[in-house]
C-alpha cells in the first residue's frame, strides 16, 4: 500500500499549496509593502519568527556622512589668501576655531566660529544633510527621552548621531506599533507633521465588534471629541474572526490616541492599532519589529516632495553643497530590509459608506504605487546589488 506522501492526487495537492503559499510571499529580494491583508492573515507577524539565513546581521551603523571641508581650503576659497599661506597662518597660531587654536589639517563644520587675528571671518558652510530612519516600533516603547516609570524607549534603539539628536515625526502612543520616522532635520520633521499639509497616515485597527454603515459615515463625517472634530478620510474592511474586526483606515493628522478615542466616540474599543503608512512612506516587509532603516537622498527627496516642498528638497538633502557625492545607499539596523519612499495621491470626493466598501469613492488610484512601481525599488535593488545579495552590516545603536 503506498504511503500518503506517495499518493499522486496528494503529491499535486501539496504542490498547489506550495504554489500559492510562494504566490503570497515576497519573492527574496523584492520590496513588499505591508497591506491590510498581510496583517489579517497573520503573515505580518509570522515575519518575526521566521528565518533569516540571507541577512548578514552585523553591527548596526548609518551610513559615513560626507568629510567635512578643510579649514584652510575654506579659508582660501573665501579670498583669504592661497592655501599654502592659510597653512603658514595656522602654523602662526593667527587662526582660531570656536576660540580654540586651529591646528593643519583640521575639519570645520557648520556653525563652527572661525577668527583670523582674533577678528571672526564669515564662511560658507553648507549644513549637514537630512538624515531620516524609519523605524518598526514594536507595542510597549515608548516616543520619549525621559519617562518617570521608566519604560523601554525607542530612542535606544536608534544609532547615534555624531551632530544633532533624531526628532520623530509624529508619535505613537505605547500601545500603537508600526511604521514611525525620525529625522535630524527640524524643519522637515515639522513639514511632514504639520496638520496644513495633510499627510495621510493609514493604519490596521482592530476593533471589538462590527462597524455599521452608520457608524462609519459618522467617523468619515466627523465626530466630536474632546479636542475638536476628528474624521477619517477612507474606511476599508478587512475582515477577521468572531467578533474581532479589521479595518484600513486613513486619517491626515496626528492627535494624541485619535484613532483609538474616534473608534471609541461609536462605541467600538480597540484591540490592536498598527500604522502601515506615514504620508510618503510606507513600512516595507522584512523591517521586523524594533529594527530601523536609513532612506537614502532619492527617498528624502521623495518625502520632501510629499510634505509639499519641491523648492526646499535640494536644500534639505544638502545638494548644493560643491562636489556630487555617490549616492548614499539605503542601511538597515537589526534585521530590517530596505525601504521606499512613495507618493500620495488626492484625495478623491468622499461618498457615502456602504457594505464592505468604504468612504472615498471616485476612482482613487492606489497612492503607494506609480506606472513604473514602488518608487524607491530601484535603491532597493541597487543596495542588493552592492552588497552581492546580503545586507550590508548595519550601526550599532546608543
Amino acid at each position: 500500500m503506498n504511503s500518503p506522501s506517495r499518493d499522486p492526487q496528494n503529491t499535486q495537492a501539496n504542490a498547489k499549496r506550495g504554489r500559492a503559499s510562494d504566490a503570497r510571499r515576497p519573492a527574496a529580494g523584492a520590496y513588499k509593502a505591508v497591506a491590510l491583508s498581510d496583517v489579517v492573515s497573520g503573515e505580518f507577524d509570522n515575519e518575526d519568527s521566521a528565518p533569516d539565513a540571507e541577512q548578514d546581521l552585523g553591527k548596526r551603523v548609518l551610513a559615513p556622512q560626507a568629510d567635512s571641508p578643510k579649514l584652510h581650503k575654506v579659508l582660501a576659497q573665501a579670498g583669504m589668501g592661497s592655501r599654502l599661506e592659510m597653512e603658514q597662518l595656522i602654523l602662526e597660531g593667527r587662526i582660531s576655531v570656536n576660540n580654540e587654536p586651529a591646528h593643519v589639517g583640521q575639519r570645520i563644520q557648520y556653525g563652527d566660529l572661525i577668527k583670523v587675528n582674533g577678528k571672526p571671518i564669515r564662511v560658507r558652510i553648507e549644513p549637514p544633510p537630512a538624515r531620516v530612519i524609519a523605524y518598526h516600533k514594536p507595542a510597549g516603547e515608548i516616543v520619549s527621552h525621559d519617562d518617570p516609570q521608566n519604560r523601554p524607549s525607542v530612542f535606544r534603539k536608534l544609532p547615534r548621531l555624531m551632530n544633532g539628536k533624531w526628532q520623530s515625526v509624529g508619535r505613537l502612543d505605547l500601545n500603537t506599533e508600526g511604521l514611525l520616522l525620525f529625522t535630524s532635520s527640524g524643519e522637515l520633521a515639522n513639514r511632514l507633521m504639520h496638520p496644513r499639509f495633510g499627510l495621510e497616515r493609514e493604519y490596521a485597527v482592530r476593533v471589538l465588534g462590527a462597524l455599521s454603515n452608520e457608524e462609519k459615515q459618522r467617523l468619515l463625517d466627523g465626530v466630536v471629541l474632546d479636542d475638536g472634530l476628528a474624521q477619517f478620510g477612507s474606511i476599508e474592511d478587512g475582515g477577521g474572526e468572531g467578533s474581532n474586526c479589521w479595518y484600513r483606515v486613513t486619517i491626515s493628522e496626528g492627535r494624541n490616541r485619535e484613532v483609538r478615542r474616534m473608534m471609541e466616540a461609536v462605541g467600538h474599543a480597540v484591540s490592536r492599532l498598527i500604522r502601515i503608512r506615514y504620508g510618503a512612506m510606507v513600512l516595507p516587509h522584512g523591517l521586523r519589529r524594533g529594527a530601523w532603516l536609513e532612506l537614502d537622498d532619492s527617498d528624502i527627496r521623495a518625502l520632501v516632495r510629499a510634505a509639499g516642498a519641491p523648492e526646499r528638497a535640494a536644500a534639505l538633502t544638502y545638494e548644493a553643497r560643491g562636489p556630487a557625492r555617490p549616492a548614499r545607499s539605503p542601511r538597515t539596523g537589526g534585521r530590517g530590509k530596505a525601504g521606499t519612499a512613495v507618493p500620495t495621491s488626492k484625495p478623491a470626493p468622499r461618498g457615502k459608506a456602504t457594505g464592505k466598501a468604504l468612504a472615498n469613492t471616485g476612482g482613487q488610484p492606489d497612492p503607494l504605487r506609480t506606472s513604473q512601481g514602488y518608487i524607491g525599488a530601484e535603491s532597493f535593488t541597487r543596495q542588493k546589488q552592492g552588497t552581492g545579495g546580503k545586507r550590508k552590516p548595519g550601526g550599532r545603536g546608543r
